[in-house]
C-alpha cells in the first residue's frame, strides 16, 4: 500500500457520524412548530371557555400524549431506526414499566381510601367497646 492510499485510508475516518440521527435543521423547525400547534390549541380551548370540563380535559390529556411524541420523535431521535430500534424499544419498556407501577400505585390508595372505615364509625366503636372509658 503506498503513502497516498493510506492518508486517503485514513482520512475516510475522520467524520463526525457516529451512527447517531442527529437531525436537520429542518427536522427541529418541523418539531417545533407541531409542538408549539400542541400547545396552542388547548391553551385556546382553557382560554375561551364554553367547553365542558370532561371534554377540556380530555383534549388536554390527548394533546399531552401527541406532544410526547413529537417530542420523542423529533428531539429526542427515538425512532425504529435509531440504533437498531434498541433506543426506542428501552424507551417503550421504560414507558410501560411507569404505567403499571403509577396505575397500580392509584388502585391499591384509591383502594385503600374506599375501604377505610370513615372517623364517626370508628369513634362509636370504641364507645361500645368499652361503655365505661367513653365521655
Amino acid at each position: 500500500m503506498s503513502a497516498h492510499d493510506e492518508t486517503h485510508y485514513h482520512d475516510n475516518h475522520h467524520h463526525d457520524d457516529d451512527g447517531h440521527d442527529h437531525g436537520t435543521y429542518r427536522s427541529y423547525l418541523t418539531g417545533f412548530i407541531i409542538s408549539a400547534v400542541l400547545t396552542i390549541i388547548p391553551f385556546a380551548m382553557v382560554m375561551l371557555g364554553g367547553f365542558s370540563s370532561t371534554a377540556t380535559v380530555a383534549v388536554i390529556m390527548g394533546f399531552a400524549v401527541l406532544q410526547i411524541v413529537v417530542q420523542v420523535f423529533y428531539f429526542l431521535h427515538l425512532h425504529p431506526k435509531s440504533e437498531g430500534g434498541w433506543n426506542l424499544l428501552a424507551f417503550l419498556f421504560t414507558a410501560i414499566i411507569l404505567v403499571i407501577v403509577i396505575s397500580g400505585s392509584l388502585w391499591v390508595m384509591h383502594h385503600l381510601e374506599s375501604n377505610m372505615m370513615p372517623a364517626h364509625d370508628m369513634e362509636a366503636m370504641r364507645q361500645a367497646a368499652s361503655p365505661g372509658l367513653g365521655g
